[in-house]
């Protein structure tokens, strides 16, 4: 055995079918594997999931009604102390500097526009001098227990 006559398991690959190529290749003929008519039938046939063929769609035949804060709503990038905890472990977070979101991007977790709130989940055994955006009331009471800070910024 060499290189020379090396080739793919028995079943392991597959040729891929080739429709509309003549009536030789068992897929040409006729409608080439396509059915009858329609237009699913025609070239360039990619019709969406949610189309319904001109009727008045479901989404817009159904009332709306309520209301909704999604435009308008301060979205955070949620951080739980036992990433920070961990980040501190690594060396990833200098324990002498405050943390901030800027450190936080810098070490891979948050990006540039993010806004960051520190979530409580995990615990902290590092005191550690926190600034950013928000904190949950649990993660704020397990900094402070750890000998750390939690301040709240603006921006």
């Amino acid at each position: 055995m060499d290189l020379s006559n090396l080739k793919p398991a028995k079943g392991a690959t597959k040729k891929r079918k080739r429709i509309g190529r003549g009536v030789g290749s068992g897929y040409g003929g006729h409608s080439s594997t396509k059915g009858n008519k329609g237009q699913k039938s025609r070239a360039g046939a990619s019709i969406p999931s949610w189309f319904e063929g001109g009727q008045m769609p479901l989404q817009r035949r159904v009332p709306k009604y309520g209301f909704t804060n999604k435009h308008f709503r301060t979205a955070y990038r949620g951080i739980n102390l036992s990433r920070l905890a961990r980040l501190v472990e690594e060396g990833r977070i200098d324990t002498a500097q405050p943390v901030t979101p800027q450190v936080l991007v810098d070490a891979g977790i948050a990006r540039k526009k993010d806004r960051v709130k520190i979530l409580g989940g995990g615990e902290l055994t590092t005191a550690l001098d926190v600034q950013v955006h928000a904190f949950s009331k649990s993660a704020k009471e397990k900094i402070e227990k750890a000998g750390g800070s939690a301040t709240v910024i603006e921006s």
